[in-house]
């Protein structure tokens, strides 16, 4: 199993599309949910606790998760000294990497750090300095002796080019990281759609880039004889090379990957934090292996994309925070996102029969917090 420990709420970050879209919708609310707004800041509970919640698995994987992690050195040691977890992986913003010894940065299996494209991109979305204090730190752990997976993790909307940055993080050769991942910043939030441009974006740049972006996968397999790691493509092409379908939340959320807020109750997803009626249990009562499993309703499970999508967002779904119209333009964006991976398999076949890549070349380590479906 795998569990998001939220160390903390708190963040030394205002990013636009996380504060900014805070401070637009702070006027609504979650009509219809017991939502608790005042967990603690940081991690409230003994950390014996933990260790006994995990012990009872032995592949219990635990990610460490904010807010911003890092603003708990010594709680993200404790834990690592005392916790008997298979493997520790973190999601950060990457500012205070270098305030981390070594010693337990290079125990981490995965590290993932918020980094939107270019530092043009990185920064308008940030704030000014952060690309380059990001792209310091994240060389220095690598000179240091990390040799983990690093995985930069973008947020993606109206300003992202997607062919354009992506390409340009996997082309930099200065560039340290081994996967990229990107997420949609979309039904996320109460009133955004309304100000945004989402549905132009979408149509006119995001998806055509999409397109473009998978076809220049396939010729850098076919020209260098290596799978970049671009992790929605990796998962799709894995399911569609491998013939596995799967109905199941590609994240894991709410069956096999589920979080831990800073009181010690367990929510199914990160983002979920505060909703009661979604609580599956406490640390210190709780079985990791027996926890209750929550699914995705419809309208996912009646859309022909299902078995490979698997609901893409389970938090979007049970809140329904955009209207049917406006996550109709997601729906077609992960449509889009999985005919440009199909398109392209025949392609993928011929290189793997010809021995160019291999179909191991498409393995990864599932749900270490790459959603798969953006």
């Amino acid at each position: 199993m795998f569990f998001h420990v939220i160390l903390t709420t708190e963040c030394n970050l205002q990013c636009r599309y996380c504060y900014g879209e805070a401070l637009e919708d702070m006027d609504t609310d979650f009509l219809g949910f017991d939502v608790e707004y005042s967990l603690p800041k940081k991690i409230s509970y003994d950390i014996d606790l933990l260790d006994k919640f995990c012990s009872q698995d032995p592949d219990c994987a635990l990610t460490f998760y904010g807010g911003e992690p890092l603003l708990c050195i010594e709680e993200i040691k404790q834990i690592m000294d005392c916790v008997r977890a298979k493997y520790f992986m973190i999601q950060t913003n990457g500012l205070f990497l270098k305030k981390l010894e070594p010693e337990y940065v290079n125990r981490f299996h995965t590290i993932l750090v918020s980094l939107d494209g270019d530092e043009v991109l990185t920064d308008f979305y940030r704030g000014k300095g952060c690309f380059k204090e990001v792209m310091e730190n994240v060389k220095w752990i690598r000179q240091r002796g990390f040799g983990g997976e690093l995985i930069a993790r973008m947020t993606v909307m109206e300003n992202t080019d997607i062919h354009k940055q992506v390409k340009w993080l996997v082309t930099n050769s200065e560039f340290p990281f081994s996967s990229v991942h990107w997420q949609l910043n979309a039904g996320f939030w109460g009133n955004d759609f309304a100000r945004r441009d989402f549905k132009r974006w979408s149509e006119e740049s995001y998806n055509p880039g999409i397109r473009k972006l998978a076809r220049f996968w396939v010729d850098y397999m076919e020209e260098n004889g290596a799978v970049l790691r671009l992790y929605p493509f990796l998962g799709i092409a894995e399911s569609l090379l491998s013939g596995k379908e799967s109905s199941l939340l590609r994240c894991g959320g709410g069956w096999t990957n589920y979080a831990i807020q800073t009181d010690g109750y367990i929510v199914p997803c990160p983002t979920m934090w505060g909703m009661k009626d979604y609580y599956v249990g406490h640390i210190s009562k709780t079985c990791p292996l027996g926890l209750k499993k929550i699914f995705v309703s419809d309208p996912c499970t009646k859309c022909d994309a299902y078995s490979i999508c698997g609901g893409r967002c389970l938090y979007a779904n049970v809140t329904k925070r955009w209207n049917t119209e406006a996550y109709s333009l997601v729906c077609s964006t992960v449509k889009n996102l999985i005919n440009a991976v199909e398109s392209e398999v025949p392609r993928i076949r011929r290189l793997i029969e010809n021995g160019k890549v291999s179909i191991n070349d498409f393995q990864f380590m599932k749900y270490n917090g790459c959603e798969i479906i953006p």
